[in-house]
């Protein structure tokens, strides 16, 4: 094994004003975080050493040296890692958060753990998971519950009413970007395939008033409404936007639109 007759083989006490985080750590620990190390450092101890180069320079551990930061400890248990190279203590820095990371979870005997220890009245907080993630290991059918009731409200189709003056077409679409791009696009020396493209490209600029557009929509007669409905600019039948392309649901809210229509 590589480096095997460099293993440390002992763990010293280290003044905390002596060691000095990396400054290129990339792992972020939130002041939640620190707060639920220095619990757990209260319940269980120190248990898991701080890993440091010769120079004192921590190499793993800088959430749990902030923790004991907040609990005011003087000195923690550190390993030193001498044998490492400049290089390798850099790539270990990322190693060692991002292979925990790699770990899975058996989330049905996670859940008979979870459930144990609450029954002898142990603080689940202290596992480190949150008290939503707890609930939906140790209720998973609730959780399923709510999941499956974001997709069995009702969809209401909505009701264009008039609520004042009919705007002007002008106010329905801003095109200023979209004629700057298309006077560019027909200065520049290029194929003039290329050239229609490229304006035809331009429209996807437009930006749509839909507020307007739903008033407009209101003052129109029959006709003038549905070519409106099948450009997509207002949605009144659900079922013919999705055919259109227009709307993509989760098949949960087709199957609702499908069963209204066999109950109808």
């Amino acid at each position: 094994m590589k480096n095997k007759k460099h293993q440390p083989d002992a763990i010293e006490l280290v003044d905390l004003d002596c060691l000095i985080p990396y400054a290129k750590n990339s792992r972020t620990h939130s002041e939640d975080q620190v707060a639920q190390i220095a619990a757990s450092i209260l319940e269980f101890g120190f248990t898991n050493p701080v890993l440091i180069g010769n120079d004192n320079d921590i190499i793993a551990g800088h959430g749990r040296v902030l923790a004991a930061r907040k609990l005011k400890f003087g000195k923690v248990p550190c390993i030193r890692l001498g044998h490492l190279t400049e290089t390798q203590k850099r790539a270990y820095v990322i190693a060692d958060n991002k292979l925990a990371l790699n770990a899975g979870w058996d989330e049905e005997l996670l859940a008979i753990e979870l459930t144990d220890l609450r029954e002898i009245d142990f603080d689940l907080n202290l596992t480190g998971f949150d008290a939503d993630e707890i609930e939906a290991f140790l209720n998973p059918e609730t959780e399923e519950s709510t999941l499956s009731d974001e997709y069995t409200h009702k969809i209401d189709t909505p009701v264009y009413e008039p609520k004042g003056e009919k705007p002007k077409i002008s106010e329905l679409v801003d095109k200023e970007r979209t004629e700057l791009l298309a006077d560019k696009i027909k200065k520049a020396n290029i194929d003039p395939d290329i050239q229609n493209f490229l304006l035809e490209a331009a429209n996807r600029h437009l930006t749509f008033n839909y507020e307007k557009i739903a008033e407009f929509y209101c003052h129109m007669n029959k006709e003038t409404q549905e070519l409106m409905e099948d450009s997509a600019l207002v949605v009144i039948d659900f079922q013919k936007a999705m055919q259109l392309g227009y709307l993509k649901l989760k098949e949960d809210v087709e199957q609702i639109l499908t069963e209204e229509d066999d109950e109808a």
